[in-house]
């Protein structure tokens, strides 16, 4: 009788064990290569849920099988612990937001535990502890000395129902991205950091990231936008001022038959004070997402100045507009419109009955001057254009800079869509802004032997809009740094994009008290090997996280120039064809799918229902083949497990037979094709060519060998079946590795080789066709000349009786995959 498999017994003892003897604690080791496997750090909102579950699976058999490789592995876990859910948890349960936070942690530590991951729980910490903000508080010092942080007033988006200010990228379709209330805009006072110094740096560096997902890589190169063009100063007709417009186009400029304002640029808001139409427009313009503003197919809508420029090129008057098209973010805020060959601008001379006029002439085009209903885009040559009539786009644009240069009306330009990064948040839990308010010095920076800034806990949260800092009279009131006069403290606290842009440094000495860590440290565990994580961070945090490291080169911590070698954009798990969420009533909990079919079978089967790129659309049904494989190679184990404990290891020499050949050839491949999937990381197909070699042992043992070679090479397949699989499913296959007789612990087993020699095909099956349609297979040796295969297929007992009474006209061969005989009709037909 076979023993039943008691999952959660096996788990819960293997998990302890590791637990207890520090399996995965590590230190630096000169001796030995490192490898930096680490997946995004969690949000503690108080479960896992599926997406984690996959996410930490992948990471979790990545970094088990480096270390079964020879590599010293890094693979760390710590708390995304700020941020507004905590806040507003206080705000509904009337709880305190650390206490609601530290009790999350501490569940969804149990949870992640009791899934097996192999963490250094030594190294494990929360953001919201002081010893972490305090180095955050630490850097926003480092970067206000050198110019990196400041502090303007600036119109940010206002989420009304959180009452805080979010980020661009916080934004979808005009609603917060966490409680879909319509975001309004409002003007505050804030505070930055200069990411666009480094905005070049970011984008060309992206040349070197050839292990990161394209994809990623594109968002984050059209966030930065840069775009090399010309700024061209157009004055005003009966007034004094001018207008900086930016085009990359300035072969187009004859063409420009008005001007276009952003609602937020300063003239439109000038000219707003002396007529009411724009001014309503602005105002209710302004109250629209900056993402819906950018999409090309929204209706463009404007309002007429009453207002005029002069085109410093042609000397035309053209008049000027304001329209929600144009973003103030981008160039200057303001667009010389050129409707012939701009698709934007010609929808909305269109819908506005503005001039249009053709000004460039494509290649192929060379008799007709006329415009078609679409833009000309492409570049060409230039045509009703004063004295730059003629030539091809490029040279146009060329001496028409010099020519502004020149008369000082126009210079060559770079603009970047980027802006610098808004880091003020109007909450409570958050990294308080390490800045005090003086009225004889001004902004002054806390001491850094003062550090950390601690965020008290007599608070009231009340969701009003205001930190709740405000109202703490013991917090606010302060002496200032350097004069010691009365002074108040900073009460917006940081974004919390702050905290995931370094954490990971920060895991090579956690303790660390002098620094945010150890230099060397970090020089030894850095670049991280491999990062995985939804490509919904490739802006929100990867980019950030990129600025972070060069800002941390420039102050020495650290000698690299990039974070990551390798970055994963892992699939989300979806179920009933929408991502999981409580609204849509589709959330699978993992504690009750553990409980009810263990945690190797969870793992293996997020793991190989897609490659870890691909979504995983859940079904209950599907878990049932990875439960059944758990148990498959449990019973197999269990039912052989005294031939198996006797059976001596392969020394080399022994004779062995067709069988037992073909089975060894079977784990050799195995090995090979296996080694090679995980490198790549793709799980899914290591899983499926393991079961492959479970099916060939099974058929094998229903055999009944007695030989004890046989037994040698089951031995071996199946040592091989639970070392592959050991990454994906530790805890069963520790305990079957134990049950054979082995004393090391499996985690701690080397990969095993394999042996190409063994695995090479001894024998094919090539396909045999009678004039191009198959008739039979036949088993042969691999890479004969074409004479050899074609006698094999000759001599098949079937293909004999198919041509023997036919003229063989030729035989074509394909060699190792297919034998074509060719014939005429006949014998003693033709007359």
């Amino acid at each position: 009788m076979t023993q039943f498999y008691d999952f959660e017994k096996v788990e819960l003892k293997w998990q302890k064990h590791w637990l207890d003897s520090k399996t995965f604690e590590v230190v630096e080791d000169a001796n030995r290569p490192k490898y930096y496997c680490l997946e995004m750090l969690p949000y503690p909102s108080g479960k896992i849920h599926m997406g984690h579950v996959r996410n930490y699976s992948i990471g979790d058999a990545i970094a088990r099988f480096k270390i079964m490789r020879g590599f010293n592995v890094l693979h760390p876990i710590g708390w995304d612990a700020l941020g507004l859910p905590a806040e507003k948890a206080a705000l509904e349960h009337g709880e305190h937001p650390e206490d609601w936070t530290r009790s999350n942690i501490d569940h969804m530590r149990i949870q992640l535990r009791r899934l097996g991951f192999s963490y250094s729980w030594e190294r494990e910490f929360a953001t919201c502890d002081p010893d972490y903000y305090r180095w955050n508080q630490w850097f926003f010092i480092q970067m206000w000395k050198r110019g990196l942080a400041y502090r303007k007033k600036s119109a940010v988006n206002w989420c009304p129902v959180d009452r805080t200010v979010l980020a661009n990228e916080q934004v979808v379709d005009g609603r917060c991205w966490r409680c879909d209330a319509e975001v309004i805009s409002k003007e505050l006072p804030q505070w930055f950091l200069r990411i666009t110094n480094y905005a070049d740096e970011l984008l060309e560096a992206m040349n070197s990231l050839s292990e990161w997902p394209p994809n990623v890589l594109t968002l984050q190169k059209n966030w930065i936008g840069r775009s090399e063009g010309a700024e061209v100063e157009f004055a005003l007709a009966n007034r004094s001022e001018s207008i900086k417009a930016f085009t990359t186009r300035l072969d187009t400029i004859y063409g420009a038959t008005f001007l276009v304002l952003a609602p937020e640029h300063p003239l439109a808001g000038a000219f707003a004070k002396e007529n009411e139409t724009l001014r309503r427009y602005i105002d209710k313009a302004n109250q629209e997402d900056t993402r819906v503003k950018e999409e090309g197919d929204k209706e463009k809508t404007g309002v007429p100045t009453g207002h005029h420029v002069i085109n410093p090129f042609s000397k035309e008057i053209m008049p000027i507009w304001v329209a929600d098209y144009v973003l103030m973010e981008y160039g200057t805020g303001a667009v010389m419109a050129v409707p012939a060959h701009d698709e934007r601008d010609l929808e909305f001379a269109e819908k506005y009955d503005l001039p249009i006029r053709p000004v460039i002439q494509a290649e192929a085009d060379e008799t007709s001057e006329g415009f078609s209903n679409a833009a000309l885009l492409e570049y060409g040559t230039v045509i009703n254009s004063g004295e730059f009539t003629g030539l091809p786009s490029q040279d146009a644009i060329t001496k028409m800079i010099e020519h502004g240069e020149r008369k000082g009306f126009c210079k060559k330009t770079t603009t970047y869509k980027i802006r610098d990064w808004g880091i003020s948040r109007q909450r409570y839990w958050g990294t308080p802004i390490p800045m005090v308010y003086c009225s004889q010095c001004g902004v002054i920076p806390v001491a850094e032997e003062e550090l950390p800034v601690v965020l008290p806990r007599d608070v009231q949260i009340t969701g009003k809009g205001e930190s709740a800092l405000n109202d703490n009279e013991k917090f606010l009131s302060t002496s200032c740094p350097q004069c010691g006069a009365p002074s108040k403290r900073e009460t917006d606290t940081m974004d919390t994009f702050i905290d995931s842009s370094w954490y990971f440094y920060r895991y090579v000495d956690p303790t660390c008290k002098e620094a945010p860590f150890r230099f060397d440290a970090a020089k030894y565990w850095f670049p991280i090997d491999l990062y995985i994580g939804g490509v919904e961070h490739a802006i929100l945090h990867l980019l950030y996280s990129r600025f972070w490291t060069k800002m941390m080169r420039d102050l020495g911590l650290v000698n690299i120039d990039e974070p990551v070698v390798n970055q994963l954009s892992q699939g989300m798990v979806i179920k009933d064809g929408a991502k999981m969420s409580k609204s849509k009533g589709n959330i699978v909990d993992p504690d009750a799918v553990v409980s009810k079919y263990g945690a190797d079978t969870v793992r293996l089967y997020v793991l190989f229902e897609a490659p870890p790129e691909k979504e995983v659309n859940w079904t209950d049904e599907r878990l049932e083949g990875p439960h059944r494989l758990v148990h498959r190679i449990w019973r197999f184990v269990d039912a052989q497990s005294d031939a198996l404990k006797t059976a001596e290891p392969i020394e080399g020499g022994e004779d062995f037979n067709r069988v037992e050949i073909s089975l060894r050839r079977k784990t050799h491949q195995t090995l090979k094709r296996v080694t090679y999937d995980f490198e790549r990381v793709h799980l899914n197909t290591a899983i499926a060519a393991v079961m492959e070699l479970v099916n060939d042992l099974y058929r094998l043992c229903e055999t009944r060998p007695s030989r004890a070679y046989t037994w040698k090479v089951i031995r071996e397949g199946i040592e091989a079946v639970i070392i592959l699989l050991h990454p994906m499913a530790p805890h069963v296959t520790e305990e079957l590795w134990e049950r054979i007789g082995n004393n090391e612990l499996l985690s701690e087993t080397k990969w095993p080789d394999f042996d190409d020699a063994i695995a090479a095909e001894t024998e094919i099956t090539v396909v045999v066709q009678v004039n191009g349609k198959n008739r039979s297979k036949v088993l042969t040796l691999p890479d004969q000349s074409d004479d050899a295969f074609s006698e094999v297929a000759l001599n098949d007992k079937k293909i004999k009786s198919l041509v023997a009474d036919k003229d063989i006209l030729r035989v074509i061969v394909v060699p190792n995959r297919l034998v074509n005989i060719v014939t005429g009709t006949h014998r003693g037909d033709v007359k």
